[in-house]
């Protein structure tokens, strides 16, 4: 197992991109027309006080509309981009947002349109939802009050009469449904509702379980990167491979007790390369390569970690926010941080997790970060690590979400 590696040779396979969040190949963030070509980017801000989700041009700060909702949001965009769920747990709903950004693949190209951002009447019902996941097309929402997962794709919500298929898959508890295929990976409540979850199983569209429960203690976090996904334990983590044929997914423990202390609770999956960034512990991160035979590669951090975000484009890019107002690039290919600036004031990680802190989303050159006590958005460039402007917002900004890309136009 690896600690720290200053040079480190990955031999990653790479995967197609699939023209969605910051999608398609041109790395720029503002207009142009070369050869009828455009660039556009729009931040959705979840507000930290109120039920507010505000959309903001990157390109010049103006205003692309504002939502009101039930109370403060988790923010979280469809592959494609076209829509933006705005989980409102506490509320009992999922509110749903069109983007106004969209992408039609032709092969060697993409076209990008752009419309105005919109809050559709379809919500998402429950006790308590949660945790959103898409995987093969279908999108799975689970419901922490209830053990239930709500299943559908993202056509459905434009559909007359949204019917989401509803599966059950145990006691109520803080959990995660992940669909591969035909298939569901879903979290093992303990028998004890207080104690945190033990391990995944794979279930059918019926609930009925296929095969055993693989142990994943405490099971939190999970990315997709390819098309495996990958699941945060305490002491390690699980992958699911997608079975041959029609058969389930296979899930496979790897133990990271050899590295110390610490343990994976949120993850990122690389887009055009097969790999994973997570959590170890509050002040480190780990990267993890599959198929090696020394898969993880911890990385300290000087000071405890506040959010961070991998690049799209940028493949061998991560980013991260540490609670002294540094922003950190991480090349994930060498394993190392190669530069850091100073972008915010402090944000201590002492309180309550729920505190407004700031939050990062990458948008082509940018790096968009909230900065909730000076009610701004940071726009930092990807190049320098340094402030080319600001934004400011209304309220609070808090949760931030970046859908854009280039494409052709008509």
């Amino acid at each position: 197992m690896t600690h720290t590696t200053p040079t480190r040779s990955l031999l990653w396979a790479t995967v197609a991109l699939t023209g969605a969040l910051s999608s398609t190949a041109v790395a720029q963030d503002h207009n142009y027309d070369e050869e009828a070509g455009l660039t556009h980017y729009r931040l959705f801000v979840g507000d930290h006080a109120d039920g507010v989700v505000r959309a903001i041009e990157l390109e010049d700060g103006a205003d692309a509309g504002t939502f009101k909702i039930e109370q403060t949001p988790a923010l979280t965009p469809s592959d494609s981009g076209r829509r933006l769920f705005a989980v409102q747990g506490e509320a009992g709903t999922v509110a749903t947002i069109a983007t106004g950004i969209a992408f039609e693949d032709h092969g060697d190209h993409a076209d990008i349109s752009v419309t105005d951002a919109a809050l559709l009447p379809v919500t998402i019902g429950g006790i308590k939802p949660a945790h959103v996941i898409e995987g093969s097309g279908t999108i799975a929402i689970f419901d922490d009050g209830s053990g239930d997962v709500t299943l559908f794709s993202e056509g459905d919500l434009t559909a007359d009469g949204f019917d989401p298929m509803t599966i059950p898959t145990g006691a109520a508890h803080h959990g995660l449904a992940a669909p591969m295929g035909d298939y569901l990976v879903v979290s093992v409540p303990a028998e004890d509702p207080e104690a945190p979850r033990v391990g995944l199983r794979v279930i059918d569209t019926a609930g009925d379980a296929m095969g055993e429960v693989v142990d994943c203690p405490g099971v939190h976090g999970q990315a997709q990167s390819a098309r495996v996904f990958a699941f945060g334990c305490q002491d390690g983590i699980v992958l699911a491979t997608p079975g041959t044929g029609a058969e389930p997914p296979v899930l496979e423990h790897i133990s990271t007790t050899d590295l110390g202390e610490g343990n994976v609770s949120t993850l990122k999956g690389g887009k055009a390369m097969q790999f994973f960034l997570g959590n170890f512990g509050s002040d480190a991160v780990v990267v993890i390569e599959l198929g090696s035979d020394d898969p993880f590669n911890v990385i300290p951090l000087p000071t405890r970690r506040v959010d961070f975000a991998l690049d799209p484009a940028k493949v061998q890019n991560a980013y991260i926010l540490t609670e002294d107002g540094q922003l950190h690039l991480l090349d994930v290919l060498k394993g190392e941080i190669t530069q850091s600036a100073r972008v915010t004031a402090p944000y201590s990680m002492d309180g309550h997790w729920r505190d407004a802190r700031p939050r990062l989303a990458v948008a082509g050159n940018h790096i968009a970060i909230t900065d909730p006590n000076e009610g701004l958005i940071r726009v930092i460039s990807i190049a320098t690590l340094k402030e080319e402007r600001t934004i400011p917002v209304e309220g609070t900004p808090y949760t931030i979400v970046a859908v854009g890309g280039s494409g052709a136009t008509d």
